[in-house]
């Protein structure tokens, strides 16, 4: 039985969906009437996912200029209509973000593809990855932190975002490629579970034209240095979210370094966790980035 999906919310939860103060939220409930919370017995405000809808509604809309005071005189069927007038000029980069917001609250697959397909359409996968997806993923953060959103909400969406890179990524996968002075290993650290950068990051690669072996999660470094006996030239790439533990990460890269760094073979490590290490004598086959477009560009 599922227990850890969340159908009410406070209103610290819309203030970290909407982007609205609580106070300017208070202020509209009180002045304009716009939501209509439930209590406690005690006099607390809850809201549900009707009324995080039309507060994601009210606040794209008022991002696009009309005022409060207005949007609180239209019927309530009125102000969904005006959103999806807004999508059809398709010129609301924030309208991708509510609605796979949405779609994450409600575990709604459908209005996910939705909002992709419309997003397909208009721009390249590289631009609604980086435009879209990274933007939401990294709010999914501070969200699923502050317990704004459970895990379930989390994972489903995580899931759809997998799903589209790995379609996208195939289509790669089944050309030859271009550029065969190097090849390209991606794992992640035994018990680093966050997959999507890294899956990524393959896709880029592949545009590149160069060939990719993925390994994936919780990857030992042993297994990674039986590699090193079948091909020359690798690049092993790794992103760092949660592990190795920052106790232990640097003794983890130097590891890394004398089981790996054969012949022309380099490291590139990212992710959080790199901020923990000690780049004092360090490899210099062994690269930090600090970001994923850094990382893209040295490709």
């Amino acid at each position: 039985m599922i227990n850890n999906i969340k159908t009410v919310f406070s209103i610290k939860d819309l203030e970290n969906l909407s982007g609205i103060k609580a106070h300017t939220i208070r202020i509209w409930e009180k002045r304009y009437n716009v939501l209509e919370p439930m209590r406690t017995d005690t006099n607390i405000r809850f809201y549900n996912l009707q009324n995080l809808q039309k507060l994601l509604n009210i606040t794209l809309l008022h991002e696009y200029g009309y005022k409060i005071s207005k949007i609180a005189t239209y019927p309530e069927e009125k102000i969904p209509q005006l959103v999806r007038e807004i999508i059809s000029k398709k010129n609301s980069q924030n309208y991708a973000i509510t609605s796979f917001k949405m779609a994450m609250m409600n575990f709604d697959q459908e209005l996910f593809f939705n909002t992709f397909d419309w997003l397909i359409s208009e721009k390249t996968f590289k631009e609604v990855f980086k435009e879209h997806f990274l933007p939401l993923l990294k709010e999914l953060g501070l969200l699923w932190q502050s317990e704004t959103i459970t895990p379930a909400n989390e994972h489903f969406m995580s899931h759809l975002i997998k799903q589209k890179i790995l379609i996208y990524t195939e289509a790669l996968q089944i050309r030859k490629p271009t550029k065969t002075d190097r090849i390209f290993v991606l794992s992640l650290p035994l018990n680093e579970i966050h997959q999507i950068g890294l899956l990524y990051l393959q896709y880029e690669i592949l545009d590149k034209g160069y060939k990719t072996i993925y390994l994936g999660e919780s990857m030992p470094i042993e297994n990674l240095q039986d590699l090193t006996k079948q091909f020359e030239n690798i690049t092993f790439v790794s992103f760092m979210t949660i592990q190795p533990d920052r106790s232990v990460i640097n003794q983890y890269v130097k590891s890394m370094g004398q089981k790996l760094l054969q012949k022309n073979n380099e490291i590139w490590l990212m992710g959080q966790m790199v901020e923990h290490i000690d780049q004092k004598g360090l490899n210099e086959r062994i690269r930090i980035f600090d970001s994923m477009e850094e990382t893209i560009n040295m490709i």
